[in-house]
């Protein structure tokens, strides 16, 4: 705190007048030039018997030791001040301590006795191991002045840089032993001592701007320079802290990403990404806001900057403001998770991945589809991939000469078909003769696939396909199709052109079985 000194009267004057007169009075007789502090102390509201010196004194290393600088610009003048919040005849240096005050008493402005009471405690916790901790270190020679500090102040400063050092380099090295043992234990993986290594130098700089808190004031360094030396650490604080966590997230979001790949769901391995983006720019955020503050920026109006155009934001970006809630919507209902096959709409195709804005799906022309998460979270989602059995169904159409006992045979070997094929649903299985169509007569063949993937659903859907084929070629099944035939039977002269049938029951079952027999010994490869 650089205090402004009056020019020496020849004879000394302690004005109290005014609030500007008193603390001028005080920092006045207190600055190493004009050291007097029997004069600073009658700005002070005290009682008989109390060393009213000392503390003054105190109070001005108390200013001193928080770089906290008094303008006297801004100090009031007149000597009939009023505070406008409290009424009172009152002023308060710094709002950073409330209970240093000035008060007009009987006509005069003096600090008052709540000032005198908290100015021990106040002493004590910014210097801990005495103001005069480091001078008592060096000889009396070390008071002389060189580049605007005494020779005890640059060793104080030599001093300080090494123990911070030293500090540092052993408290890395403990900090990293533990994150690399739990790094070890959680993970059983080498790859991950890296994040571990790297978070431990932010967290033992953290440590160490703590340390400075309460060494650097012990330096009584000068107010115009001590100034700027507090505000920098104190903004050094938020900020190693924020980058200790920032780097910690990377360590952690390790040990969930391999508790996610224990689960089924493969939604948790790409939701796990997006938490650990989401909270790194949360620190971000957060800790630029406490480094603001501590830089001295009015935090309070930035955020309300921020909330006025925040509005503004949301009302130009509604759709992406849809988006991120849909995509929340996808995270917590769980439509589909990656690589499963979903329809919805004009979409088909396999989820590949799922952001903060869209879901990117790649189509069966191997195409990428990005898909608005709002659309998605708007729309039907179908999900086959969610299949436990994959339906197959179709009409096989006889012609209408088939025989009733052909067309039995035929059935009961269809059912037989998917009883042998070993991926099959056979609990649900519904083959008939169901309808008499315009030219042919249809049986229903209504089957589930018990197949994990498109792939293995196509290969079978072709066996059983061409065992049906292969039944009705064997059992002379004709397969009939949607024409319009002129048929004459018989020609004076000529064979008959009707198709011939078996018509004996045992020959065609004896057939049929042969030919399943044959067909479960080759599906059963």
């Amino acid at each position: 705190m650089v205090h402004t000194t009056n020019a020496q009267s020849p004879e000394p004057r302690v004005e109290t007048s005014s609030p500007y007169k008193t603390i001028l009075t005080h920092l006045t007789y207190l600055q190493p030039e004009n050291y007097q502090p029997n004069l600073a102390a009658k700005a002070l509201n005290t009682d008989q018997g109390v060393d009213a010196e000392r503390l003054a004194v105190q109070l001005k290393q108390v200013l001193d030791g928080e770089g906290l600088w008094v303008d006297p610009d801004r100090i009031p003048k007149n000597p009939n001040y009023v505070d406008s919040i409290t009424g009172l005849s009152r002023y308060v240096l710094f709002k950073e301590h409330p209970d240093i005050f000035v008060e007009k008493v009987n006509g005069q402005w003096l600090y008052s006795q709540r000032t005198v009471e908290v100015i021990p405690g106040l002493h004590k916790s910014i210097y801990p191991f005495g103001s005069d901790f480091l001078m008592r270190l060096f000889p009396d020679h070390s008071h002389k002045v060189y580049l605007g500090l005494k020779v005890w102040q640059h060793l104080g400063i030599l001093l300080l840089i090494i123990l911070c050092v030293v500090i540092h380099k052993l408290l890395s090295l403990f900090i990293r032993a533990i994150l690399v043992r739990v790094a070890r234990k959680t993970y059983h993986l080498e790859t991950n001592l890296k994040m571990a290594l790297v978070a431990a130098r932010p967290l033992s700089l953290l440590v160490i701007t703590l340390l400075l808190v309460f060494l650097v004031p012990v330096l009584q360094l000068p107010i115009a320079l001590n100034k700027y030396v507090v505000v920098i650490i104190n903004a050094l604080t938020p900020l190693f802290g924020t980058i200790f966590l920032y780097r910690l997230v990377d360590l952690v979001a390790v040990y969930f990403e391999k508790m996610a790949e224990r689960t089924e769901n493969t939604l948790d391995d790409q939701l796990i990404p997006l938490i650990k983006k989401s909270l790194k720019i949360f620190i971000i955020l957060t800790g630029s806001l406490f480094v603001l503050q501590q830089l001295n920026f009015n935090v309070t109006t930035i955020l309300a900057g921020l909330s006025i155009g925040g509005l503004a934001f949301a009302l130009a970006a509604q759709d992406t403001i849809k988006n991120l809630f849909g995509s929340l919507m996808i995270f917590l209902d769980r439509p589909f998770q990656i690589g499963d096959w979903i329809k919805s709409g004009d979409i088909d195709g396999t989820v590949e991945e799922v952001g903060f804005r869209s879901t990117r799906v790649r189509t069966f022309a191997n195409s990428l589809v990005y898909v608005p998460n709002g659309q998605i979270a708007d729309s039907t989602v179908d999900n086959l991939g969610r299949r436990v059995y994959r339906r197959f169904k179709t009409t096989i159409g006889v012609t209408y000469d088939t025989p009733p006992a052909l067309i039995q045979a035929f059935t009961d070997g269809l059912k037989q078909l998917v009883a042998n094929h070993p991926g099959t649903r056979k609990d649900y299985v519904e083959i008939h003769l169901n309808d008499f169509a315009g030219s042919s007569l249809n049986i229903l063949f209504y089957i589930f696939f018990d197949v994990p993937t498109w792939s293995e659903e196509l290969k079978a859907r072709h066996e059983i396909i061409l065992g049906i084929i292969e039944l009705a070629d064997t059992l002379g099944v004709q397969f009939a199709f949607p024409t319009q035939t002129l048929h004459v039977e018989n020609f004076p002269g000529k064979e008959s052109l009707s198709p011939k049938y078996m018509t004996n029951p045992d020959e065609i079952r004896d057939k049929a079985v042969r030919y399943l027999k044959a067909y479960r010994e080759k599906v059963g490869k």
